[in-house]
């Protein structure tokens, strides 16, 4: 069974590179007469990054005496932004609770499952409530202005600017609870003796955990690593959910962009795929090697 899935899995991947440098329209028959007909090399991925909605990298400009900034815009630099910013920002809140959780509080429990709960829900879920909390018409900027302060703004969504920001807001605040569960289980992993000898020796917490725990919970991190980069690579529902790629198209995500278009232009997409493909391997492959590299030298 596992050698049949595998076999799927490969041959849709061979299928989607293969045609990728084609420019059929419509789904077609695998043959090879199909493929040499179609064939245009790499004008599919030119098109691609030469395609603002995907990337827009405007040159290098100068604003002030030592201010220069450098900004793209588009799907992708949306997607590396989201991932960026989940992975530091989840790591950070996930282990800080994982800490917190690991100090043997009462209510352990009670306080695991509510910071868990929202892994439970789905991104189309989140995103909802997200978007209600987050609208400028009738979430919290307009429920604090009915309460007389008329200044307060939170209208994220409707910016183009924030936009990306309101929505990795959303991501931490479902993903950081599973991030959590994880650092906990490696901080329950550290062995006691490692505490007892560090406060014999006088080692302050902090630099035990930093000198110490941090380093031994290599594997935990590299998974979590994996697992949150691989979300924001494939991040979808979350984004129509909340914005639906808008305002215009400042939210857009590599995701939705090949979902549109893969009725109208079958090889752009399967190129942006294909894009999309090297990113989850450029994450993959070291960790991959790390862990089964490992295995086999052991």
């Amino acid at each position: 069974m596992m050698l049949i899935v595998l076999g799927v899995f490969v041959c849709g991947t061979i299928w989607t590179v293969l045609f990728s440098f084609t420019n059929i329209k419509i789904l077609p028959i695998f043959t090879p007469k199909e493929w040499i007909d179609g064939f245009v090399g790499l004008a599919n991925y030119r098109r691609l990054f030469n395609t603002d909605r995907w990337m827009s990298c405007p040159a290098i400009t100068h604003i002030g005496m030592a201010d220069w900034r450098f900004t793209c815009t588009g799907a992708l630099p949306n997607m590396v932004t989201y991932a960026v910013l989940s992975i530091a920002i989840a790591v950070s809140l996930g282990f800080l609770l994982a800490v917190l959780m690991d100090q043997k509080i009462r209510a352990e429990g009670v306080f695991r499952t509510i910071y868990l709960y929202p892994f439970a829900l789905s991104f189309v879920v989140t995103g909802h409530v997200w978007a209600w909390i987050m609208s400028p018409e009738y979430g919290l900027q307009a429920s604090m202005r009915q309460l007389g302060w008329d200044s307060f703004s939170f209208g994220w969504i409707a910016d183009r600017k924030m936009v990306m920001y309101a929505i990795v807001i959303a991501g931490i605040w479902q993903g950081t609870g599973f991030v959590m569960a994880l650092m906990l289980a490696g901080l329950r992993g550290i062995d006691e003796d490692i505490w007892k000898a560090s406060k014999v020796d006088g080692i302050p917490a902090w630099r035990t955990y930093i000198q110490i725990v941090i380093p031994m919970m290599k594997p935990v991190l590299v998974t979590i690593f994996v697992i949150v980069t691989s979300g924001a690579v494939r991040i979808y529902d979350l984004v129509v959910a909340i914005t639906d790629g808008g305002p215009g198209i400042s939210s857009d995500v590599p995701s939705r962009y090949i979902y549109q278009n893969f009725s109208a232009n079958l090889g752009q997409s399967l190129s942006a795929s294909t894009v999309m493909l090297v990113a989850m391997a450029i994450v993959l492959i070291p960790w991959i090697r790390m862990e089964f590299g490992k295995k086999s030298q052991a």
